[in-house]
């Protein structure tokens, strides 16, 4: 079984960004091809804003080749891009001095066969929504724990702080957005 971030016959993430760091940057290419969409989905839906999400995604990869000196390799790639990607989000928000809020102007479907069931459609509308109100720490917690796929010792990692307190993290993010969407549920069949 090929490693995470690899393709079969391929080099995994880790061997392309040392790759990138030694001096071949058009490695940095296969990079952004594997790995664009998935922080662009992320920002999108860290911030529900289509064209800050792209910016902000461009500037991840555009540090990815600015600090790849900093990369070590010894731990998972997938860590060192979300180092990266919350950086560029904390900067872009001390820029614009917003704090993301609201209802989220788009964010990208899961299922592509899913338009086909309304009810699910407007359960996952509630999601959102409930996403969108949760405070960005929140948020973010949950996005990289449950959308990206990230493993809590990596997020841990991340953070700086210690896996049981991802859990803990995690777990309250949960009950905020649980008790957010059945507030927006009962305001949606009661209004």
């Amino acid at each position: 079984m090929d490693p995470p971030g690899s393709r079969v016959g391929s080099p995994t993430d880790i061997e392309l960004m040392t790759r990138v760091r030694d001096g071949d940057v058009r490695q940095l290419a296969h990079l952004f091809a594997r790995h664009h969409v998935r922080l662009y989905n992320f920002y999108l839906r860290l911030t529900g804003d289509r064209e800050s999400s792209e910016d902000m995604t461009q500037e991840v990869f555009f540090r990815m080749l600015k600090y790849r000196h900093t990369f070590r390799g010894d731990g998972e790639f997938i860590a060192w891009m979300y180092h990266l990607a919350r950086n560029v989000h904390l900067d872009s928000r001390r820029r614009t001095d917003t704090v993301a809020g609201g209802e989220a102007e788009e964010i990208p479907a899961a299922d592509p066969h899913a338009h086909d069931l309304m009810e699910r459609k407007e359960g996952a509308d509630l999601v959102r929504a409930a996403l969108a109100r949760l405070p960005i720490e929140k948020r973010e917690v949950l996005l990289l724990s449950r959308y990206e796929g990230m493993r809590y010792d990596a997020i841990a990692e991340l953070l700086g702080c210690s896996v049981e307190a991802v859990k803990v993290r995690v777990h309250r993010a949960l009950q905020e957005l649980r008790t957010i969407y059945f507030r927006l549920s009962g305001e949606r069949t009661n209004g």
